[in-house]
């Protein structure tokens, strides 16, 4: 496969896009078998804290989850690197 500039430019604007997505989101919930499969890889016993308050949660939704909060530099970084991606699609020669 070739990459040309057109695919150049939509990786660029595909970062860019999820660059703004991670700035606009503060956190995200896994499922539960994300959940399970990242506790398995991080060889972490408990799945979820054992506080009164998540035993209380585990009898409401039993299902446990995990909170992700990506850091706030990550959004900024990909909207950086997609706009050198794009402005260098830009500045590739067309074949």
């Amino acid at each position: 496969m070739d990459m040309n500039r057109n695919r150049y430019f939509m990786i660029g604007v595909l970062l860019i896009l999820l660059g703004v997505q991670f700035r606009m989101v503060d956190s995200f919930v896994l499922n539960e078998q994300t959940t399970r499969t990242m506790a398995k890889m991080s060889k972490k016993s408990n799945v979820v804290a054992q506080d009164s308050f998540s035993n209380f949660l585990m009898q409401v939704h039993p299902k446990p989850t995990k909170r992700v909060h990506p850091p706030r530099w990550l959004g900024l970084a990909m909207i950086a690197v997609g706009t050198v991606v794009s402005l260098h699609a830009i500045a590739m020669p067309r074949e």
